[in-house]
């Protein structure tokens, strides 16, 4: 211990050592310590000398702090003094340690005076540079080193992770590419450091942010692995936690992240879009009405979220996920949003140009984010067209070059693929449509155009030939205009006035700007052709032009007149004698030469600033003086440069048999497009036949299967008939006279069935009268008992109750005769009900029988055979298949309710003969009981001495009286 209170404490004396040394003997007990707290001193002894020594400590003490790394995973303290070490040798920044509370070495004295920092100058900075890049090259040598690492991020202890992610950032800016290699192929690499954005330690999330920014720098896996570990939720929950565009530094770091994994990787464009992150832009952009007073973080923060929409919405992406973002965009309110700030007030400008940038791109080539952006307003009064509002920008030389090409970026992608669009403008121009009291879009192109500043001409001259493009319309109608020059003078053509303003000899932007509107219009237009050639001036000034020896200022301008005269004679009619295409030819080669001629139309393509153009549509320029080509003129440039050239060294005899070939050709091509419409109409008359055929083969199938089933319904039927016919055991009389009968079953049926529901109904009531006459009698008998009891307790010989006694029983036996004459009927007629019963279902089932047996089965049999013999026609087979089909389904419908009606009706009368057989043998068991009562009430009367009579001598009685009757009458009639 005696050596570090040398090395920290106060000065020894004698002479001190240097500062290798004392790294030399540092390392030294690192590597030969025993003790952990020796090695943890030594080692927060290099971390505060390593940036003074950096070159001696990043030299002589690595591979011993790597070591430390590897074997003292236990202690977190030496962990963080090693990883704190390893950042100041790696880091190229010159910045002090943020944590002063740790013992550190203040200063080490060389050759017994303190050295003085000084702020480094370039050389110092690149040769800093280097150093760190040499030392992540050795560390990054073994990729198990970079492995160790990340596992040591995994720690949760403040000051190893903290460290660690601070050390890996370093890597990453020095060896980026390298770097990204070893952990693109270590296991869950990617995804432990995105496990940084959910610490809930801000300075440890944040510097995770900056982690994955370097990270996810130009590598495309790299980004994906990132955005499918959920990168986008988290971030823009980040985002909206920190005050979104209010937010400060934390936000710019996630937006910068942002940038990184969507730009130029169209998967993770797409996975934003799908996961409906879009719609979770829109709060970013709602600003207040007091727009004062912004602060340069939050103009830094719109600025990049404005540059994100941008990314989504780029011309490079692919057409459809392009298309695909703005529509959501529009149906989210983003759109709407981005155009409230372009209307408001007190925005910053470079806010403001970046707003007009986005909504250009927004919109364009999107037909319905253009018809919405047409129907903006601004604030004003009256109000106003935002397109009108930024084209007065336009034209305001006032204002910023950055924001004059922002507003005509804005309305080349508001023409971009929007006929609509530009036919509203040309109209503006049209004499039938100004408006004298407003200022229109028109007025105000045609303002810039001829007004004294050339960077107006030039951005007027191009805004209107956008609305010229791919148009032959309204290349038409813009020939309509008419300009007023001056007092006293009649008005002159716009196309006249371009060209008079060409000769004039103005500056070379508005001349490049008035030659482009001309070869626009005039392109694909012939009678825009016979209009320019019409001006006797025009031909000789392009050929002067063109023939003059110029300096360099002026050969675009060459380049540029003979593009305008090449398409002069591509586009000819030959409906100007003076200037048909061969005249024009003649003169190229006598005033100008051919060769002469392309030369100086490659002059366009040679220039230095048409590649730039060339690259994307936004206008972007250094300066106003090298604004000079337009995107889309470049386009036409390619397109036409290679045709001029042919066509001006063709003769007129090849001229001829081309065009000879063109009509041969297109005769051709007329007869081969009348064939092929025949062609189509013949395969769709095929087509349209065949899914005739195959929904006829399908009903044929159904049908078939149909009478499959209808056969075995049938087959069925007969099974069940047979089987009843068995049960019923029907004698051939019987059968013979259900066929005699059987026309007349089905008409009778219902009839009978009612009339034996009546007679049942009858026989019920009958029953229950007797039933109440019976227990009436029973009463009667209960009162003689008790009477004869009393009787022969009492006095038995009274003479008056034994006649009162006689009477009653005399009447006791008219009811009981009564009641035995209407038993024998009531048996004879249940005797005709089980009769009847028992014929009625064999008479049905009979009929049935005969109608599905034979009637049926031969309209059947004789139906499949038509259909077996009709195959011939697909829609005959289908009609009488489809009528087959339905007769039969009513036959067997109707077989199937009559049997079940039958059977039905059957069980209920089965039913209702059972219980009156039950209540006829209970009314025989009472009238037998009442007959013993009465049998035993006589036998009383008689052991009391009482004469009693039986039935037979009643009988016998009764006949003498009868007699005695009739004697009476015969006497009466004599």
């Amino acid at each position: 211990m005696n050596f570090f209170r040398g090395v920290m404490g106060g000065q020894a004396a004698g002479p001190q050592p240097s500062g290798a040394e004392t790294i030399q003997k540092l390392c030294d007990r690192v590597a030969s310590s025993t003790l952990l707290e020796d090695r943890r001193d030594a080692v927060r002894a290099l971390k505060s000398l390593s940036k003074k020594y950096r070159m001696e400590v990043g030299t002589q003490a690595m591979d011993h702090l790597i070591n430390i790394l590897q074997t003292d995973r236990s202690d977190s303290e030496i962990l963080g003094y090693a990883l704190d070490t390893l950042y100041n040798i790696i880091c190229n920044d010159e910045e002090e340690e943020q944590d002063e509370s740790e013992d550190a070495v203040t200063s080490i004295p060389v050759s017994g005076k303190h050295k003085n920092v000084s702020i480094p100058d370039e050389n110092a900075q690149k040769q800093a540079d280097d150093l760190g890049a040499q030392f992540t090259d050795t560390f990054i040598q073994d990729p198990e080193h970079v492995t160790l690492l990340l596992t040591l991020l995994e720690e949760f202890d403040f000051h190893v992770r903290w460290p660690g992610v601070k050390l890996l950032t370093a890597l990453l800016k020095n060896q980026g590419v390298q770097l990204q290699g070893i952990i693109l192929v270590s296991p869950m690499g990617v995804s432990r450091l995105m496990d940084l954005l959910a610490d809930s330690r801000e300075v440890i999330r944040n510097d995770g942010l900056l982690l994955l920014q370097q990270l996810t720098k130009s590598n495309a896996a790299i980004q994906k692995i990132v955005a499918f570990e959920n990168a986008f939720e988290r971030l823009l929950d980040i985002i909206t936690e920190e005050g979104s565009s209010d937010g400060g530094i934390v936000v710019e770091d996630c937006l910068l992240l942002l940038l990184n994994l969507l730009k130029n990787n169209s998967s993770n464009q797409n996975f934003f879009k799908e996961g409906s992150y879009i719609q979770r832009m829109k709060p970013w952009f709602e600003v207040g009405d007091d727009n004062s007073g912004w602060s340069a973080q939050k103009v830094t923060n719109l600025h990049l979220m404005l540059q994100l929409v941008r990314v989504m919405v780029s011309p490079v992406n692919s057409p459809g996920a392009t298309a695909s973002c703005q529509k959501s965009m529009y149906q989210c309110g983003l759109l709407q949003q981005l155009c409230t700030i372009l209307m408001a007030t007190g925005v910053p400008a470079d806010i403001l140009t970046e707003t007009i940038n986005t909504v250009s791109e927004v919109i364009r080539g999107s037909q319905v984010n253009q018809d919405y952006f047409a129907s903006v307003n601004a604030p004003s009064n009256p109000p106003r067209p935002a397109i009108v509002v930024l084209l007065m920008s336009m034209v305001n030389e006032r204002q910023p070059f950055v924001l004059r090409c922002a507003v005509l970026y804005c309305f080349q992608c508001f023409l971009y693929k929007n006929q609509k669009g530009q036919g509203e403008i040309v109209a503006t121009l049209l004499p039938s449509t100004i408006d004298a009291n407003s200022i229109s879009a028109g007025q105000l192109l045609c303002g810039g155009l001829f007004s004294a500043d050339s960077l107006s001409n030039w951005c007027a001259a191009v805004a209107l030939a956008h609305a010229l493009q791919d148009n032959l319309t309204q290349k038409e109608q813009l020939l309509r205009v008419q300009l007023a020059t001056s007092l006293g003078k009649p008005p002159v053509s716009l196309l006249q006035q371009c060209t008079n303003i060409l000769s004039q000899g103005s500056k070379v932007q508005t001349r490049v700007g008035l030659l482009m509107l001309l070869c626009t219009w005039i392109n694909n237009c012939p009678i825009a052709v016979t209009h320019f050639l019409h001006n006797q001036e025009n031909v000789p000034f392009l050929t002067a032009q063109i023939s003059e020896n110029l300096g360099e200022d002026e050969r675009l301008v060459q380049g540029l007149c003979a593009l305008l005269l090449g398409i002069c004679i591509y586009y000819n009619d030959n409906s100007l004698e003076n200037y048909t295409k061969e005249k024009l030819k003649q003169l190229i080669e006598k005033r100008i030469g051919k060769e002469n001629f392309v030369e100086k139309l490659g002059f366009i393509t040679k220039h230095e600033l048409y590649s730039r153009a060339a690259q994307k549509p936004q206008p972007v320029f250094p300066s106003p003086e090298q604004m000079l080509f337009d995107h889309e003129f470049t386009k036409l440039v390619k397109e036409l440069e290679g045709v001029i050239t042919k066509a001006v060294h063709k003769s007129s005899e090849e001229e001829k048999k081309e065009e000879e070939v063109k009509k041969t050709l297109e005769q051709h091509d007329n007869i081969v497009t009348q064939y092929k419409e025949l062609i189509r109409e013949q395969d769709a008359q095929i087509q349209e036949l065949k899914e005739q055929v195959d929904s006829m083969s399908s009903q044929k199938e159904q049908m078939q299967t149909t009478i499959t089933q209808q056969l075995s319904q049938i087959q069925q039927h007969k099974d069940q008939y047979n089987i009843l016919k068995l049960k019923l055991g029907k004698d051939n009389q019987s059968q013979s006279n259900s066929q005699g009968d059987g026309s007349q079953v089905n008409g009778l049926q219902t009839e009978e069935l009612t009339q034996l529901r009546e007679e049942v109904e009858e026989l019920r009531k009958q029953h229950s009268l007797l039933q109440t006459q019976l227990g009436d009698k029973d009463a009667i008998i209960n009162t003689l008992r008790s009477e004869a009891a009393q009787t022969a307790e009492g006095t038995a010989g009274s003479g008056s109750d034994n006649t009162e006694l006689l009477k009653e029983l005399e009447a006791l036996r008219t009811q009981v005769q009564s009641q035995s004459a209407e038993i024998s009927q009531l048996k004879t007629e249940r005797q005709d009900l089980l009769r009847r019963a028992e014929a009625g279902p064999s008479d049905a089932v009979d009929s049935s029988d005969g109608s599905l047996d034979a009637a049926k089965m031969a309209d059947l049999e004789s139906r499949l055979a038509a259909q077996t013999s009709e195959t011939e026609r697909l829609k005959e087979e289908a009609s009488s298949l489809s009528k087959g089909r339905s007769e039969l389904e009513q036959q067997l419908a109707s077989a199937t309710s009559t049997v079940a009606i039958l059977q039905t009706e059957k069980s209920k009368l089965q039913t209702e003969v059972q219980e009156s057989k039950k209540e006829q043998d209970d009314l025989l068991m009472l009238l037998a009981d009442q007959d013993q009562k009465i049998h035993s009430l006589k036998q009383r009367l008689k052991d009391l001495g009482e004469t009693v009579e039986d039935e037979d001598d009643l009988d016998a009685r009764d006949q003498t009286d009868e007699d005695e009757d009739e004697e009476d009458e015969e006497e009466d009639e004599d």
